[in-house]
């Protein structure tokens, strides 16, 4: 365990069990948005081939130049 969890677990278990509830709840929520972040890095990544065709194209190179 790093010093930096060390510290973080010290002071989680200093509070009171209505604020470690609240830390927990703060906790799921950054996770939860973490996964979203993922999915939707996930989701671009896939989408990339099927855009390829409609982006890589002798009409569109204009705008490439630009």
């Amino acid at each position: 365990m790093t010093t930096t969890e060390k510290i973080l677990i010290d002071k989680i278990k200093r509070l009171p069990p209505q604020r470690i509830a609240e830390v927990e709840d703060f906790i799921d929520f950054l996770c939860a948005r973490e996964n979203d972040h993922l999915l939707t890095h996930a989701a671009a990544k896939a989408s990339e081939p099927s855009f390829a065709e409609a982006w890589d194209n002798d009409g569109d190179a204009a705008y490439d130049r630009m």
